[in-house]
């Protein structure tokens, strides 16, 4: 998932505008509904007045939407994460919402000040209004911290879906996971509680049985060639009947493992 953590070359964090937009799109569209019907319903003494309360509002929330994308990239949600998800976020709200009340407060005040009228944005009181304001900032805060999620998860499953799927298989070796290439894998032999892979460079010890991993390779080629072994059918170089039934295959490597006349009818 895109994290936003992406720089350009002048080192600063790349603005992601796909999410931004669609944030620019609704803002606007949300303050002309609210100024509009500010308008119809009579708020303020003049009509310009709801006009200036919405635009300043959403220019300042669309401004501050790329460091909500930013957060949500450094603290993104994740099933083994929600509470601390939840309560970092929840945090985040009250910078957003002092940043917003400030701003505003500037803006709108600069504005009465040029007409020579008084707004009085904190003539309720300085707590009253902040808690009023933070109410509803942590409502947009929510939105777009979503709207930046929502294109991450797509972005990040359109990338899954471009790049080739890994089909190596993990095996743990020891204490140690490893990766293999099916490809690299010659034969797989049970080992009484384990199974060992054997690729040309080296014998990977694995605890489990091998009809487990049996299930798990068929798909990739493996065969079963012996109660207690499986065969990649790409690696098979020859085959080469025995006296009592059996087959012996000689792999592309140049080793030969046994294969019983119980599973010869795969092979053919």
């Amino acid at each position: 998932m895109t994290t936003g953590d992406e720089k350009g070359t002048s080192g600063w964090p790349r603005v992601q505008w796909g999410p931004w937009l669609a944030v620019l799109i609704v803002g606007v569209v949300v303050a002309f509904v609210n100024a509009t019907s500010g308008i119809i319903e009579g708020s303020g003494d003049h009509w310009i007045e709801p006009v200036l309360w919405e635009t300043t509002s959403a220019i300042v929330i669309i401004g501050l939407a790329p460091l909500i994308g930013r957060a949500m990239g450094r603290w993104p949600p994740r099933a083994d994460n929600l509470p601390t998800f939840a309560l970092i976020h929840l945090g985040l709200t009250v910078p957003f919402a002092l940043a917003h009340i400030l701003f505003i407060f500037v803006m709108r005040e600069t504005a009465y000040w040029a007409a020579g009228a008084h707004y009085g944005f904190f003539d309720g009181g300085v707590a009253i209004t902040a808690l009023y304001e933070w109410r509803k900032d942590i409502l947009s805060y929510a939105a777009i911290a979503a709207t930046y999620w929502v294109f991450g998860y797509v972005a990040a499953r359109r990338l899954a879906a471009a790049q080739p799927p890994d089909d190596r298989i993990e095996v743990r070796d020891g204490g140690a996971a490893v990766f293999l290439a099916p490809s690299d894998i010659g034969h797989v032999e049970a080992a009484g509680n384990y199974v060992e892979f054997h690729t040309g460079a080296k014998t990977h010890l694995v605890r489990g049985t091998l009809a487990s991993w049996e299930a798990r390779l068929t798909a990739r080629g493996f065969i079963r060639v012996h109660r207690s072994r499986l065969v990649n059918r790409s690696k098979i170089a020859a085959l080469k009947p025995t006296p009592s039934g059996d087959v012996e295959i000689t792999l592309s490597d140049g080793r030969t493992v046994l294969g019983s006349r119980r599973y010869r009818a795969v092979l053919t």
